[in-house]
């Protein structure tokens, strides 16, 4: 069952967002604060968003924003501006849809099927956050430290979940300067990350390896 999370401080308007979705065979959770939102979408990993534009707490199109740095789910934004400026900037800001206000609940729980059934790239591992700007890395909201060398390799593996990278490949992305290292080095410095990735999540085997090939972050 697809999670749709409803951001939106009118009670009645998300209380029948919400039941109409859940009839369509959604599960929907409700939120009204916006400074709760990006907390519970790390947390909760929903499929789908709709965003509704003013908040209370925090902006819908800062939510928006910080949600793009770490997730490709579909966002769809409500607003009651319906200048064509604010169309603009809703969409510039990672928006995948933007519905106005008074709207349609037929309608948006139209556009939500039609984004869940639009194909999308892997998505990162639930819990994991990379923050370029930064140079942080999170996993199950607790900071992992790592190397300049590690970061990138990670960061690399994240930019396509499920794609299987070769040694060869991840070496170019490691070292700017093209210094000459042997592909054993990349396997040293996995053994290192996964270390460390245990360390917070015991068990985990986020990255792989395959046989003969290289490695691969699971989505």
């Amino acid at each position: 069952m697809n999670k749709v999370l409803i951001v939106e401080d009118e009670p009645k308007l998300a209380s029948l967002v919400a039941d109409y979705l859940k009839a369509a065979g959604y599960e929907a959770h409700c939120i009204e604060n916006g400074l709760e939102v990006v907390p519970w979408v790390k947390s909760n990993a929903p499929d789908l968003i709709v965003l509704d534009l003013m908040l209370p707490g925090r902006d819908g199109l800062e939510i928006c924003k910080e949600i793009r740095s770490f997730s490709d789910l579909p966002i769809i934004m409500v607003t009651a501006r319906v200048e064509e400026v604010d169309r603009l900037i809703g969409l510039e800001a990672g928006a995948d849809d933007y519905l106005c206000k008074p709207l349609s609940v037929r309608e948006l729980v139209a556009r939500v099927k039609a984004l869940l059934r639009r194909p999308r790239t892997a998505a990162a591992p639930s819990g994991l956050v990379i923050d370029q700007e930064k140079h942080q890395v999170s996993l199950d909201g607790k900071l992992v430290d790592l190397t300049p060398v590690e970061f990138r390799l990670l960061a690399a593996l994240a930019a396509a979940p499920g794609k299987v990278f070769s040694r060869d490949a991840l070496l170019e992305k490691l070292y700017a300067d093209h210094r000459v290292v042997t592909d054993r080095t990349v396997d040293a410095h996995v053994k290192n990350l996964r270390r460390k990735i245990e360390e917070i999540r015991p068990g985990s085997d986020l990255v792989r390896s395959i046989y003969g090939v290289g490695y691969k972050l699971e989505p």
